[in-house]
């Protein structure tokens, strides 16, 4: 029998129409987590639109409960990094 594993942490970001124009803050969520070899310990979600557009893109970090509004690189990395 396998034993499913999940991880401690979670990233959901906003995948709506203005939040999916930010690809590149997306990439690197995506390219730090493997890099700094968390990504066993973070999970990367996408979320349908969280209604919050004029303050695009967001990102969500779990167990935190920590939103990021206009989300960045330098402010993804610092939560990643913690």
């Amino acid at each position: 029998m396998s034993k499913i594993t999940f991880p401690s942490k979670a990233i959901f970001m906003c995948n709506g129409s203005k939040c999916g124009k930010h690809k590149e803050v997306k990439k690197y969520i995506k390219q730090l987590n493997k890099e700094s070899g968390t990504d066993d310990k973070i999970e990367i979600f996408k979320m349908e639109c969280s209604d919050r557009c004029k303050s695009a893109p967001i990102v969500y970090f779990q167990p935190e409960n920590v939103w990021l509004e206009k989300a960045d690189v330098a402010m993804c990395k610092e939560l990643i990094e913690k």
